[in-house]
């Protein structure tokens, strides 16, 4: 892949979702939420402080991670869809 994100953003893909419920029922893509957990593909050198220090990312690329449910910019990339945010609109990494 050819991309680098910029400073504090972060490229993500995200988890595919269940087809059914854990009743058994079968869930039709207009109904089903997007999923908010993704793995990381690709990450920025991190943001700077006005001093130019340069502040470290908190997550890498492998990482799993949930984020907020209207974060990020959608993005087909090689003809995969991706999401790009930055790293604040991550929540957290999945243990």
């Amino acid at each position: 892949m050819a991309f680098k994100p910029l400073h504090d953003r972060v490229l993500v893909r995200r988890v595919k979702s269940d087809e059914k419920t854990k009743g058994g029922l079968i869930i039709p893509d207009n109904a089903k939420e997007k999923p908010a957990e993704a793995e990381v593909v690709a990450c920025g050198d991190g943001a700077r402080k006005d001093s130019g220090e340069l502040i470290a990312m908190s997550v890498k690329a492998g990482d799993k991670v949930l984020f907020g449910k209207w974060s990020g910019t959608e993005v087909t990339i090689d003809g995969e869809e991706l999401l790009i945010m930055k790293e604040s609109d991550i929540l957290g990494i999945l243990a």
